[in-house]
């Protein structure tokens, strides 16, 4: 495929983004572009910004790199345009393309899907505090939207608050808890053990307060896919052979990725350091959030497009 020249009316709307972007002192630009593009054209236009240019396939993405770009594929295609620029900050957040507290200028298509014909200025914290069911629904795991949505609020609230005033880490496994508890050993006292499986259960409020006050025990809590919490204080025994992650993570999160790479399970890890919740699947970070001094709001996203276009 080979890349097409800028033209108008896309390199006046580009130039001007630009020129917002370092009017406010924003960290980086936003490109959603459909097919290859002259990707030195468009780091030369942009001046000395940070780039990052979205696509849905690596053949759309190729030479950005190696052109001082950032690139980033996703594959949203068929979504509201409204859902598809959430999924790319939440995908260059994971990425650690970006960071969750940047601010950016977005370059899109939110009318003429032949056109980029809108100009966004975006603060991460504010727009990634409100996830939407779609952000885990796209894990494409067994376990139900209910019991995700319970585990991640549990981790968000931990990480915020920690205990008495203290920040605490936490390791939650989720899913396949058969085949998890086949990678795991005791650590110590189970502080779940004895109980019915109803006072164990993660979707009773009374539930997720006890399990907040005991989080800062070793190990991890290995949870079925009901969002019944089978074991805890359970240490995980796979290897973390040929899995990379970022700098600066400590065991809990090597345990994380290598048990949701060994396993069909879905972890979700609370950074004792900063409270950051990484949300594992196959050995990867697939969703990250930073902690708010304000509670996270789950919604759906609210969008309704002109007429004639499609949703």
């Amino acid at each position: 495929m080979s890349p097409s020249e800028l033209r108008e009316p896309f390199l006046t709307t580009y130039k001007q983004a630009a020129r917002l972007r370092a009017n406010v002192g924003a960290d980086a630009l936003l490109v959603m572009l459909t097919g290859p593009t002259n990707w030195k054209q468009l780091k030369k236009l942009g001046r000395h910004n940070q780039i990052v240019v979205v696509g849905a396939d690596e053949r759309e993405l190729e030479g950005a790199e190696e052109a001082g770009l950032l690139p980033l594929m996703l594959e949203a295609q068929g979504l509201p345009i409204n859902e598809r620029l959430q999924q790319a900050l939440l995908a260059a957040v994971a990425s650690e393309i970006l960071e969750s507290s940047a601010e950016l200028v977005a370059v899109y298509s939110a009318f003429d899907p032949d056109s980029i014909d809108t100009v966004s200025f975006i603060t991460l914290d504010e727009r990634l505090g409100r996830l939407t069911a779609r952000d885990l629904k796209k894990l494409e795991t067994s376990v139900p939207l209910k019991t995700l949505r319970a585990v991640v609020d549990l981790a968000v609230e931990i990480g915020r608050e920690g205990r008495e005033g203290k920040p605490v880490g936490a390791l939650f496994v989720v899913g396949d808890h058969r085949r998890v508890l086949e990678e795991c050993h005791p650590g110590g006292f189970d502080p779940v053990k004895g109980y019915g499986r109803k006072e164990r259960n993660l979707l009773e409020g009374r539930v997720r307060d006890a399990i907040k006050e005991v989080a800062q025990l070793d190990g991890a809590f290995v949870i079925a896919a009901d969002g019944t919490i089978e074991r805890a204080c359970q240490i995980i025994q796979t290897t973390a052979d040929n899995i990379t992650l970022s700098k600066g993570l400590g065991s809990r999160h090597w345990s994380a990725a290598s048990i949701s790479r060994a396993t069909r399970a879905i972890s979700v890890c609370v950074s004792e350091s900063n409270g950051t919740v990484r949300i594992f699947q196959n050995g990867e970070v697939v969703l990250r959030i930073e902690p708010m001094r304000r509670a996270m709001k789950w919604q759906e996203l609210e969008f309704e497009p002109p007429i004639g276009q499609e949703s």
